[in-house]
């Protein structure tokens, strides 16, 4: 590139040629003159604080401070709807609880009495709102502080429900196996439980059960639900079954005529299981019937339905 410079004054002509080197001089000149000046711009900016800049730096400050608060206000939003979520959550356990409280047993009062309650004395701790219709909740440390409370109530209410829930599984569970229904219906009783004079040998010995005069062939139904464990002809008992309850009970059915279950079998709260008869060491027809608590004899009054009416004739 060639450039011409012409001087009226001196009426001549000079020629300037411009190759690349001298134009990327020249660009990389206006780029430094350029960056000094920004520089020194912002260096007079902030010595001499600027009105113009300093209204710039203002306005982008407020739009990031309104961006912020923006955030914050839809925050505060989600953790006052978590709020009121869990508040009704608590409600609904707290309603639940006392109606559970009932079915267990319990006092609906129990489920916040964890240690022993004091007549009088002092009382106090911070002011804490229950809802945020009590107190207006401004801050996010506030909203914060209110649902760790939360959570901790409801964490509180669920171990409670835990704690019902085992007892009425209990509950449950004993009403299930506890052997409590009478094996045979109508029938009077022929022997109690405990020391007797033996019928055969006529010599005392211990009953371990009670008999219930029958008839042969009269309906034998389970005492509880449980698996049948024995179903089988025994020298002493006869036609025997025996049928684990859980939790270390189980019943015994002896001198049957016919045995209508079989080993392994589940059984339910009065099936039936076998026919009155009068097998193996017995004077007559009638049903012998155990109640044994890990292999040890009970006595079958304390746990049959009509436990009364069968004491009464031992």
């Amino acid at each position: 590139m060639h450039i011409i410079l012409v001087s009226d004054r001196l009426a001549t002509t000079k020629t300037v040629s411009l190759t690349p080197k001298v134009i990327l001089s020249l660009g990389a000149g206006f780029m430094v003159l350029v960056l000094l000046a920004a520089m020194a711009f912002s260096w007079l900016t902030v010595h001499f604080r600027l009105p113009l800049v300093q209204d710039l730096v203002l306005a982008a400050q407020r739009q990031e401070n309104q961006k912020t608060q923006e955030f914050m206000r839809e925050n505060l939003n989600v953790m006052a709807g978590r709020l009121g979520e869990m508040q009704a959550q608590l409600l609904h356990l707290d309603s639940m609880g006392e109606r559970l409280s009932v079915l267990a047993g319990m006092k609906p009062a129990d489920k916040g009495q964890l240690l022993p309650v004091a007549k009088g004395g002092g009382q106090g701790g911070p002011l804490l709102p229950t809802s945020l219709r009590d107190t207006s909740i401004k801050s996010s440390d506030e909203l914060h502080r209110e649902l760790d409370r939360m959570a901790a109530l409801v964490d509180q209410r669920v171990d409670f429900m835990r704690v019902l829930e085992n007892q009425l599984m209990d509950q449950r569970i004993k009403k299930v196996l506890l052997p409590t229904t009478l094996p045979i219906q109508g029938a009077g009783i022929g022997s109690g439980f405990g020391v007797r004079s033996d019928p055969i040998a006529g010599v005392n010995a211990m009953h371990e059960g009670v008999d219930f005069s029958a008839e042969v062939g009269t309906p034998v139904v389970s005492a509880a639900g449980g698996v049948v464990v024995e179903g089988s002809m025994h020298p002493q008992y006869g036609n025997l079954i025996e049928i684990d309850h859980g939790n270390g009970f189980s019943t015994r059915y002896a001198h049957l005529s016919k045995i209508n279950v079989r080993v392994g079998q589940l059984v339910k709260r009065g099936q039936l299981i076998a026919a009155t008869g009068n097998t193996g060491r017995s004077t007559g027809p009638h049903l012998h019937f155990e109640v044994r608590f890990q292999g040890v004899a009970q006595n079958p009054a304390r746990f049959l339905q009509q436990g009364t009416q069968v004491a009464s004739r031992r």
